[in-house]
């Protein structure tokens, strides 16, 4: 039964009452704040027309420090929605946007050139440095904004994939990849002075050593093929733990790199930070063996070892949470003391869902509620907020994420 609570003044989601003792450390109360238009149980279609509140199929969400400012990928509406601070309320309209002349338009590339203020498809973001990135996905390209954009259409700085801000086909043209072009690059992160991009169309994660500083600067290493010119998924033959097949987003688990690799099915974990060319992963996430590739590992249910099209992962003291978005659920793991133990083995923790076995978009394919999720993409955690781009409900969930704590002290 569903028992109607209120987070603040204008909330009106239900949270779901259920028993579940595999919960991640979040808030029982579900979503602080629900960005987005939020669906009330009279209306059946809820209009995505562009404006300074809705959002189209969000794929990431990026806070930058936990009083903000929060930049979100709408990437149905092509377009970044900025908020100068850290939203308090649900549904408040964001401050700024960047792709679009104004709120109320849309369109791939604003429907004109390419240029340093328009965006096709935007999914992945993150800081970077001083700045902001962001994955600028059927533009075949990365943006970087060497600071962060604090009013409407701040011109991006410098651009990856492409020689300038106007060229946008897939690596430049060519049938081969470079180390300086892209195919659909869906994720970007930085770290310690690294940056990485998931160029998810060529199978393959770039690694600047360095954050670049000229448009177009090749990478300086690249995992998921045995050289820069390759781009067939999985290397041309039978998945391994060095191979990719639709690699998607970054982090780090401590010093270890972690990539969600959506279309094997899997999240791969390196012991440290690679060095050399197409370096197998230690452990895989969600599958038995490195060579075994299918979803939910070849069955119609999940468990709470497999998954289906992970598209996001993030880190918060030892946990490691992934978007399994499929399975329309957070799965997470626990750091053991070795990382060479944690091959296929079952998550620690689940949110969306009331039990591992369970896939449904909003748990029963019904409304959504405050602690529920429809193919989560993106996600970070900043502070003890987890960010989630909840893209199948066309919102942004801001949730208190308590690593620190047992689920005993979790309010």
């Amino acid at each position: 039964m569903d028992i109607p609570i209120i987070i603040n003044p204008i909330s009106q989601l239900p949270l779901e009452a259920t028993e579940n003792p595999q919960n991640l450390p979040l808030s029982s109360q579900g979503a602080e704040v629900i960005l987005g238009n939020i669906i009330e149980p009279e209306q059946l279609v809820i209009p995505v027309a562009p404006n300074a509140t809705t959002m189209f199929g969000p794929r990431g969400a990026c806070l930058l420090s936990e009083t903000g400012p929060l930049w979100v990928s709408d990437t149905g509406h092509h377009r970044l929605l900025g908020w100068q601070n850290l939203p308090t309320r649900d549904s408040q309209p964001a401050d700024w946007v960047i792709g679009q002349p104004d709120f109320y338009h849309e369109g791939q590339n604003a429907k004109i050139t390419p240029g340093r203020t328009t965006l096709s498809v935007p999914t992945g973001i993150s800081a970077c440095g001083e700045g902001l990135a962001v994955a600028d996905a059927w533009n075949h390209r990365v943006l970087i904004w060497k600071n962060l954009p604090e009013d409407n259409n701040v011109p991006a700085d410098l651009v990856l994939g492409q020689v300038n801000f106007t060229d946008n086909e897939p690596n430049r043209g060519n049938q081969q990849a470079s180390a300086s072009t892209m195919h659909w690059p869906y994720g970007v992160y930085y770290h310690q002075g690294r940056l990485f991009i998931a160029d998810t169309g060529n199978r393959r994660l770039l690694i600047w050593h360095q954050l670049p500083t000229e448009n177009g600067q090749p990478a300086d290493l690249v995992l998921g093929q045995p050289d820069m010119i390759s781009r067939n998924e999985n290397g041309g033959d039978s998945p391994t733990a060095a191979s990719m097949r639709w690699c998607h987003d970054i982090a780090f688990w401590g010093e270890n790199l972690v990539v969600s690799d959506a279309g094997n099915h899997r999240v791969m974990i390196w012991q440290g930070m690679p060095t050399e060319n197409n370096t197998p992963c230690a452990v895989v996430l969600g599958q038995k063996s490195f060579d075994f590739v299918e979803m939910n590992q070849g069955v119609y249910l999940p468990s709470a070892s497999s998954l289906s099209m992970p598209y996001g992962v993030a880190v918060a003291g030892d946990w490691l949470v992934v978007a399994d978005t499929a399975n329309s659920r957070l799965l997470g793991w626990r750091k053991p003391e070795s990382i060479l133990s944690l091959q296929g083995v079952m998550a620690d923790g689940l949110a969306g869902q009331i039990n591992f076995q369970s896939k449904g978009e909003n748990r029963n394919f019904g409304l959504p509620k405050r602690d529920s999720l429809n193919w989560c993409y993106g996600i970070k955690i900043c502070g003890n907020r987890l960010v989630i781009a909840d893209s199948g409900n066309n919102r942004i969930l801001l949730w208190q994420f308590n690593y620190g704590t047992s689920k005993k002290e979790i309010i």
